[in-house]
């Protein structure tokens, strides 16, 4: 029997690129350009799970889609999905199912696909070599990592050459359309490529054209917050590898290689560090505790299932299960953990597979054990990092701060929201802490891949030995609050620190952080990624009528200048015949345009944030 749970309605289980793309194409021409609205109408659509572990989804009167997923969990083959109507497979429901289920991780080879040398993990997610048609360098100082030279190795097959070029010419599509204009069929259409890629052994471009995706359809859900740099980032990543791919550049980075967890040849020894809230898109949510082990190198638990926001604010202290340990998120992120026969996934998150033993242990300070860290690299997760600041004064949703060293000021910086989300706690704690300027705290949190002058704080502590006021927090946080979870109080701060309306900037102190000239090209990168080429071409119809290229040569940016001048008028050139109609399309000109201006910033905004927090 069939049981629809509204409330807690699971999540449609992961469906493989290659069963979407062949669903779509099966559609008639008709049928495809039904395919949005009918993807968007299933929202509201309650899914059942059955006790054979089926998932069914009524789609209209006579039309009930079935889904069996493998052992796996994963839709691997077309018949695992199945509808009653009358033109099933070819039908609008099963389709449409298809292609609103999550897309299915990139895994292992099947049987007879080729398998390629895995990547070296210290490079594996950065954008190297030469970008396309311009020189990185900057007058601003050394040239980004993105123009190091490529090692050597094996030339790509012609195969590959070709995989990667179909590949290529998809995701310059998806940048001509614009994230906000790309629906299930051109998704499907990468989906398509990515498959292609992976029978060819490009898993690192299967794994980038499959991260496009999901970040496109992320940025199409109303729940989801917008995060466009990180589309910007799936982008240029996936056009990078392809343009070297389809030049036949030998360097073995590109290939990549399937990432497999693995189990580290001794006891692992953990510290908690922290619990952040996770808001996913698809209406998931739940919680990360984060651990840093011996070594440095950070690690996860992850509990994170349907139930959005709501989940995420909840899962904070629900059970955490690893085998035959049970502790809870709130107690292990303030603990210490010993793990044996530990299994880590390639991001870090620790799984409970057979054999995995843990027992408790004492825990350590957490500014103890937190890795110095600096801004990441283009296509770099940010890690957290740890930082003494004092408060100078609210700043709408965010905090204005001093980074300290000692009792040495440094640059002033942005707190931000971590997650703006009413149900979490973050923002809530940043309008306290803002209300008591010369407060001096320890953070925890990322700085901002889009700008290094803001840190998105995951956690807070006193400042001890310097006799400026600070926080007291109650003993049972062992010296720490989380900024998602826990509520400062009143008396959590100072006597005399009672919250006011702060002034959004006090008397003497240095202006907000501002933002580089560098911003205005950031700007129109993004923009060419949201809104399509038509829209990336404005500056060259108006002119630079705001003076943004000036601005960004004034500021010592010259080659970001002529970049921000080139990718507009590039954007704009469209020939056309003697009717006034296009006579062509130079897409691969204009994505090779992009590319080059989007590896320049991300390659000089990671030198300017390491220079900041070096400094």
């Amino acid at each position: 029997m069939t049981r629809p749970r509204p409330d807690t309605a699971p999540a449609l289980p992961p469906v493989a690129p290659e069963v979407v793309a062949a669903a779509v194409e099966s559609l008639t021409t008709r049928l495809r350009g039904r395919l949005d609205a009918a993807v968007a109408a299933l929202a509201a659509t309650p899914v059942g799970t059955a006790d054979d572990g089926t998932y069914g989804i009524q789609c209209g009167v006579d039309a009930r889609v079935t889904l069996t997923p493998g052992p796996s969990g994963t839709i691997t083959t077309p018949d695992q999905a199945r509808c009653t109507c009358l033109l099933s497979p070819r039908c609008l429901h099963r389709t449409a199912v298809l292609a609103a289920a999550p897309v299915a991780e990139a895994g292992p080879p099947a049987a007879g696909e080729p398998a390629a040398a895995p990547a070296r993990s210290a490079d594996r997610a950065t954008a190297t070599g030469p970008a396309p048609s311009t020189a990185l360098t900057s007058s601003t100082g050394p040239a980004p990592s993105t123009a190091r030279t490529s090692s050597t190795g094996p030339a790509p097959s012609a195969g590959q050459v070709r995989a990667a070029a179909d590949l290529w010419t998809a995701g310059a599509a998806v940048l001509a359309a614009g994230v906000t204009a790309v629906g299930a069929v051109q998704r499907a259409e990468v989906l398509r490529a990515a498959h292609t890629a992976r029978l060819a052994g490009l898993h690192r471009a299967e794994e980038a054209a499959l991260d496009v995706v999901r970040r496109v359809r992320a940025a199409h859900d109303p729940d989801s917050p917008r995060r466009t740099g990180e589309v910007v980032a799936a982008l240029r990543e996936l056009l990078l590898v392809t343009h070297r791919l389809r030049a036949a550049d030998p360097d073995p980075e590109l290939i990549g290689g399937v990432r497999h967890p693995h189990r580290p040849d001794r006891p692992l020894r953990l510290y908690g560090v922290c619990r952040e809230p996770v808001v996913e898109p698809g209406g998931r949510g739940g919680v990360v505790t984060r651990l840093v082990g011996d070594d440095g190198r950070w690690y996860a638990l992850r509990d994170v299932r349907p139930g959005g926001a709501g989940r995420a604010r909840r899962a904070g202290t629900a059970h955490v299960a690893l085998r035959s340990f049970l502790s809870d998120h709130e107690r292990l992120s303030r603990a210490g953990l010993v793990v044996t026969g530990a299994v880590v996934a390639p991001d870090g998150s620790l799984i409970a597979e057979p054999g995995v033993r843990a027992t408790f242990a004492a825990g350590r300070p957490w500014t103890d054990v937190v890795p110095a860290t600096v801004p990441a690299g283009p296509g770099q997760a940010p890690s957290p990092t740890v930082c003494t600041v004092e408060i100078l004064a609210a700043d709408g949703e965010g905090v204005l701060v001093r980074a300290l060293t000692g009792d040495t000021p440094g640059p002033v910086l942005r707190l931000a929201p971590a997650h703006r989300h009413p149900a979490l706690a973050h923002t809530a704690n940043l309008r306290r802490l803002g209300a008591c300027p010369g407060l001096r705290v320890r953070v925890l949190g990322r700085v901002d891949p889009e700008r290094a002058t803001t840190l998105r704080p995951l956690a807070v502590g006193p400042v001890s030995g310097s006799g400026a006021p600070t926080l007291a927090l109650p003993e049972e946080w062992r010296g720490r609050a989380d900024l998602g979870y826990d509520r400062l109080r009143d008396d959590h701060f100072p006597s005399g620190a009672a919250p006011c309306p702060p002034p959004s900037l006090l008397p003497g102190t240095a202006a907000r952080p501002a933002d580089p000239p560098l911003r205005h090209l950031r700007d129109l990168v993004e923009l060419a990624v949201t809104g399509g080429r038509r829209a990336a071409a404005e500056p060259a119809r108006t002119g630079d009528r705001d003076g943004r290229a000036a601005a960004l040569r004034r500021g010592g940016f010259a080659t970001g200048a002529d970049l921000f001048a080139a990718l507009g008028a590039v954007a704009a050139r469209r020939s056309r015949d003697a009717f006034g109609r296009l006579a062509g399309d130079d897409q691969d000109h204009y994505a090779a345009q992009w590319l080059a201006t989007a590896v320049y910033l991300a390659g000089t905004e990671a030198a300017l944030g390491r220079a900041l927090w070096q400094g």
